[in-house]
């Protein structure tokens, strides 16, 4: 937890109230973004991403394996987040396997619209090999390196970032294989698909700091937080998901008002976010 005066406290949320920040941001402005690609060279895909003074890795490793027999015409897709002891104190022990757990969940559930993997934002039919036989399996894994407020955010953006720095191993079937028999592939070293990464959203977190939402909080506004709501947005401006941290309770009405907010700032994330993609994979 943040350590803060009550001056400190009194200042922050001052500010917040004249939309005037402490680092001199309105309420709805995100923090400068850094985005670099190709940084773990054993992975199919990665990135680094950094939103203010919180750092993030992501890496995207994929495996032949076999669909969910629920699932026959879906791949599937695994989430996990590491909280690097030294990103923060909290982090230290229990607590950051707990936080760990946590975000990983929720970036499940913002990415893949929950297990069911209904309202994707990750086309997981388009990981099928052979129905029902071979699939890709994408693990997708997380990195706290630092961590200075807005962490989902942080990390929805690499994900973004290390699918669109992913290519996925051209499989050739080989012919012949009737009914239950497995197909024989043959995995390309040479040849690989880039990752469509067309429907992939980020996440815009509002937090609530008195009767205001800001976007892109510093781990000394989110210590005054009673809550925050995170949603997933892509190009098109689908809702992939939703999640809440906080006691407080939602109007239904309000709710909505978030989620428009949430689509405005997306957009100008999005674009920010994609050029900064674009020009790292360039370099």
């Amino acid at each position: 937890m943040v350590g803060l005066s009550i001056g400190e406290k009194h200042f922050i949320q001052g500010g917040i109230a004249q939309d005037l920040r402490s680092d001199g941001r309105k309420r709805l402005t995100t923090r400068p973004i850094y985005v670099e690609t190709g940084v773990i060279s054993q992975a199919n895909g990665s990135a680094r991403v950094r939103m203010g003074a919180t750092d993030v890795i992501a890496s995207v490793k994929a495996e032949l394996g076999r669909p969910n027999a629920l699932q026959p015409d879906k791949g599937k897709v695994v989430v996990n987040v590491d909280c690097s002891p030294t990103a923060a104190p909290m982090f230290e022990g229990r607590g950051g396997e707990e936080l760990s757990a946590e975000l990983a969940v929720a970036l499940q559930r913002c990415l893949l619209g929950g297990k069911s993997g209904s309202g994707a934002g990750i086309d997981l039919s388009s990981l099928v090999v052979v129905e029902g036989k071979i699939c890709w399996d994408l693990y997708i894994n997380g990195l706290v390196v630092s961590s200075d407020g807005n962490l989902l955010d942080a990390l929805g953006a690499a994900i973004k970032a290390a699918l669109s720095n992913t290519g996925i191993p051209k499989v050739n079937v080989a012919a012949g294989a009737s009914g239950d028999d497995q197909p024989e592939v043959d995995v390309s070293d040479e040849e690989f698909l880039q990752f469509d990464t067309s429907r992939v959203p980020v996440l815009v977190t509002l937090t609530k700091v008195g009767r205001h939402y800001i976007v892109g909080a510093t781990s000394e506004e989110e210590s005054q937080m009673c809550l925050a709501v995170s949603i997933s947005i892509n190009r098109q401006g689908h809702i992939c998901g939703l999640t809440k941290r906080g006691g407080a309770g939602l109007d239904p009405s309000i709710i909505l008002g978030m989620i428009s907010v949430a689509i405005t700032v997306s957009e100008q994330l999005i674009n920010t976010l994609d050029s900064h993609i674009a020009a790292a994979e360039a370099g």
